[in-house]
C-alpha cells in the first residue's frame, strides 16, 4: 500500500479472496490507517479494496462455472461420505437462497471467498452476482477501512475483535462438518 497506494490495497484484497488465510480484517484497517497518513485517500481505499474484492470473486465465480454441476456430481461420487445427491441438494438450496448467500456471505470470514464458487457452478446471473458482491464487499470494506482510519496508529486493535468473530464462524463450520460426518456414518451403517 505504501508503494502502490489504492491499487496496492485492492491487490491485497484480491489476493485475500484467493487465499482466505490472508485476513481482510487486518488488511482493511491497515488501508484505513494508510489513508489517515495521507498515503491514499479514504474514498480511494474503500473503492480500490471493493474493486479487489469483486475481481477476486469473479475469478472464483469462473472456477465454479468451469467446474459445473455435473463435474461436481462426479467428484462428489468419488469423495468418501459424499454422494452426488449432496450436490443436487446444495444446488436446490442455492437456487432458493443464492442472492442472500452471496450478499451476506461477503461479510462472513472464510465464506467471503467460497460463496463465489457455488454462484459460478449454478451460473447465477453474472451482473446480479457482481452487484451483490460489490454491495456486500462495499459494506464490509467500508466498516473496516473506517475503523482503521478512526483508530489511526492503533488500527491493529480491530483484529482481536474480528478474530473472535472468525473463531465463532470456524467453530460453527467444524461443528456442522462433524454433525454431517456423524449423520452420514450412521446412515451408512444402517444401510449396510
Amino acid at each position: 500500500m505504501e508503494r502502490l497506494g489504492g491499487p496496492g490495497a485492492g491487490l491485497a484484497i484480491f489476493l485475500e479472496n484467493l487465499f482466505p488465510p490472508l485476513p481482510s480484517e487486518v488488511i482493511l484497517p491497515l488501508a484505513g490507517f494508510a489513508a489517515r497518513l495521507g498515503e491514499l485517500s479514504l474514498v480511494g481505499a474503500i473503492v480500490w479494496t471493493t474493486v479487489g474484492s469483486v475481481l477476486g470473486a469473479w475469478l472464483l465465480y469462473g472456477l465454479g462455472a468451469w467446474l459445473g454441476h455435473e463435474r461436481l456430481r462426479r467428484i462428489a461420487g468419488r469423495v468418501p461420505l459424499l454422494d452426488p445427491d449432496d450436490v443436487d441438494r446444495s444446488a436446490a438450496w442455492f437456487g432458493r437462497h443464492g442472492g442472500k448467500a452471496v450478499f451476506f456471505g461477503r461479510m462472513v470470514p472464510m465464506f467471503r471467498s467460497f460463496i463465489s464458487i457455488p454462484a459460478g457452478v449454478e451460473r447465477m446471473n453474472f451482473l446480479y452476482f457482481s452487484a451483490l458482491t460489490a454491495a456486500g464487499s462495499l459494506i464490509w470494506n467500508t466498516v473496516f477501512v473506517l475503523a482503521g482510519y478512526a483508530l489511526g496508529a492503533n488500527w491493529h486493535r480491530v483484529e482481536p475483535y474480528t478474530a473472535v468473530f472468525q473463531y465463532v464462524v470456524i467453530a460453527a463450520v467444524v461443528l456442522a462438518c462433524g454433525w454431517f460426518v456423524v449423520k452420514r456414518l450412521r446412515k451408512r451403517r444402517a444401510d449396510a
